[in-house]
C-alpha cells in the first residue's frame, strides 16, 4: 500500500447494516457490508475500487464522506495544509470543512441534480455558506468561479440560468464533476460515474477526468466501478474487492499484465480479457457457482465457495493480505 504523502488513509473499517428495518425486525441479523477494508490514497493519485454489485465499495466511500458511520476503523484525512485529522471524530464546522475538501460525484446525476435549482444554484449551493460573509464582492466572485469551472469540464457560461433536465445524461454528469471541483477539493469520489451512460459518451467523461488530474496536480480520485477494465484505463492503483474485503491491491499496469486473485481473473474474464491463457474454463466455472449470503462472516476465504482453486484450507482459515511484489498484495493462499 502506497504511503507516500497520503491524502486520507484508511485503517479496518467496517460497516454491517441490520439485515430487517422498521421498529419490530429482529436484531442479531446482518448484513456485513465492509469488512476491515485499509487502504491509502496519495497526493495526486488515482485509486480505483472495482468489484461486482454488492461487494461494498460504494458502501466503503459513503463511510470515507460519513453518509454511513463506520461501526470500527479508522479514517486519516490529510489536506494541503498539512493538518492531519481523524475524519469520525470531526463535528460542526470542521465537519463541513472536510466535506468541501472530500467531494462525491453520484452515479446518477438526473437524481443527484435538484431539478427545481438552476445550474448556478446547483454548483454553488454548498459554497454559499462561506462566501456569505464577504458581501455582494464575494458573490461575484463565486458567479465567475462557477462560470470558468463550468467551461473547464466542456459546458458554457452560458448555461449557468439553465435547470438540469434540458441537459442530457453526459452533459449533467458534467455538472456534477463541476460542482465537486468548485470547492477546489484534496480528493473527488467518482462512484460508478461512467456505468449510467452511453459507451460513447462513457469515453468522453473518462477522458475529461484524465484532462483534470492533468490539470489539477494536488487533485486526488477515489473510482468506484465495476469494469476492471476500464480502472486500468483510468486508475493508478487498484483494489479489487469482493464481499466487503480487498482480495487484491497493486498499480493499474500490473493487475492488467498478471492479476493473481481468482477473483480478478474472474472479473477479466467478464469483460473479454483472461489474462492468462489456462483460465478459460476455470473463469467460466466460477462464474456458474452459486454466491455465497454475505449476512455472516466466514471463517476462511470469502470467495472459496466460488474459486475453482479453493482446497480444504480455504474454507477454514482466512488468507491476510499479503505481499507478492512491488506495491502488489493478494489475499489468497495459492
Amino acid at each position: 500500500m502506497s504511503k507516500e504523502n497520503p491524502v486520507i488513509s484508511v485503517t479496518n473499517l467496517r460497516k454491517r447494516f441490520n439485515l430487517e428495518a422498521g421498529f419490530f425486525a429482529r436484531l442479531g441479523r446482518y448484513v456485513h457490508a465492509v469488512n476491515g477494508v485499509s487502504l491509502v490514497i496519495g497526493r495526486n493519485e488515482t485509486y480505483g475500487l472495482v468489484g461486482e454489485s454488492g461487494c461494498g465499495k460504494t458502501t466503503t466511500a459513503r463511510l470515507l464522506v460519513r453518509m454511513y458511520e463506520a461501526d470500527e476503523g479508522e479514517i486519516t484525512f490529510q489536506g494541503r495544509d498539512g493538518n492531519v485529522e481523524d475524519v469520525r471524530s470531526l463535528k460542526g464546522l470542521e465537519f463541513k470543512r472536510y466535506r468541501e475538501r472530500v467531494k462525491y460525484i453520484f452515479q446518477d446525476p438526473a437524481r443527484s441534480l435538484n431539478p427545481r435549482m438552476t445550474v448556478y444554484e446547483v454548483l454553488t449551493s454548498g459554497a454559499r455558506w462561506s462566501m456569505k460573509r464577504r458581501g455582494a464582492a464575494g458573490k461575484a466572485i463565486l458567479r465567475e468561479e462557477a462560470a470558468a469551472i463550468l467551461e473547464e469540464v466542456g459546458l458554457s457560461a452560458a448555461d449557468l440560468e439553465r435547470r438540469p433536465a434540458e441537459f442530457s445524461g453526459g452533459q449533467r454528469q458534467r455538472i456534477s464533476i463541476a460542482r465537486g471541483l468548485l470547492m477546489k477539493p484534496d480528493l473527488l469520489i467518482c462512484d460508478e460515474v461512467v456505468s449510467a451512460l452511453d459507451v460513447s459518451i462513457q469515453g468522453q467523461i473518462l477522458n475529461l477526468l484524465l484532462d483534470l488530474r492533468s490539470s489539477h496536480q494536488e487533485l486526488s480520485f477515489l473510482f468506484i466501478a465495476h469494469d476492471l477494465k476500464v480502472a486500468c484505463y483510468f486508475c493508478d492503483r487498484i483494489g479489487v474487492m469482493y464481499r466487503g474485503e480487498i482480495m487484491e491491491e497493486a498499480p493499474a499496469a500490473e493487475i492488467w499484465r498478471q492479476g493473481l486473485h481468482p477473483y480478478t481473473e474472474l472479473l477479466f474474464s467478464s469483460v473479454g480479457k483472461i489474462p492468462k491463457g489456462e483460465l478459460g474454463s476455470s473463469a467460466a466455472h466460477a462464474k456458474a457457482a452459486s454466491i455465497k449470503s454475505i449476512t455472516t462472516e466466514t471463517e476462511g476465504c470469502s470467495f472459496a465457495s466460488r474459486c475453482p482453486y479453493a482446497q480444504e484450507r480455504c474454507f477454514m482459515e482466512k488468507p491476510d493480505l499479503r505481499s507478492v511484489g512491488d506495491r502488489h498484495f493478494v489475499r489468497c493462499w495459492r
